[in-house]
């Protein structure tokens, strides 16, 4: 099975970072993976997106069109990506980022206050996490445990204080369901 992955929002919210932290995830399970940034040339502030595949097979093309999954961290993301999701499949939102309604009805919407669970965690640095654990939860790509799995592997040691932070956050996204 082949599960295609887009992460969208703006520099400076863990856009990348998200995605190589479900690359690394995948790897460790033993999947194939692709993973593709693409990003504005602004350090903060700017647009920031990756592509993930992972898949149980060798991956012929790591471009994507239509993903199975999209986390829309801003606005401008759920207005780009929205139409894009494959029917049926998932479109996690940050609601604390987003003024609007999804108008799909033919795909799993989970509706996230990402920015004011991480702010209640202590730390907005984990909005991300919010939103990947709602993704992982919504999308049996892989277990949350891989999730923490890869954290504790690939997160530099400088960092690691954060991990409790980053698998509390992960749990309270994941328990958030389509709407």
């Amino acid at each position: 099975m082949q599960t295609e992955i887009v992460i969208a929002g703006f520099g400076g919210q863990g856009v990348l970072f998200t995605g190589q932290l479900l690359t690394y995830a995948a790897m460790d399970e033993g999947k194939e993976v692709t993973w593709i940034p693409s990003y504005g040339p602004e350090m903060r502030g700017g647009t920031a997106n990756c592509t993930v595949v992972v898949s149980d097979e060798e991956i012929g093309s790591p471009m994507v069109s239509n993903p199975l999954a999209v986390i829309a961290m801003n606005l401008p993301s759920l207005d780009k990506y929205e139409s894009k999701v494959k029917t049926g499949g998932v479109l996690v939102v940050n609601e604390s980022m987003v003024d609007r309604e999804v108008t799909r009805k033919d795909i799993k919407v989970v509706m996230v206050k990402a920015n004011d669970i991480a702010e209640e965690l202590g730390d907005k640095r984990m909005t991300n996490m919010v939103l990947l654990g709602a993704l992982i939860a919504n999308l049996p790509v892989l277990p949350v445990k891989a999730i923490e799995k890869a954290l504790a592997g690939h997160l530099p040691e400088r960092h690691h204080r954060l991990l409790p932070k980053n698998y509390e956050a992960l749990k309270k996204g994941a328990q958030h369901k389509p709407q």
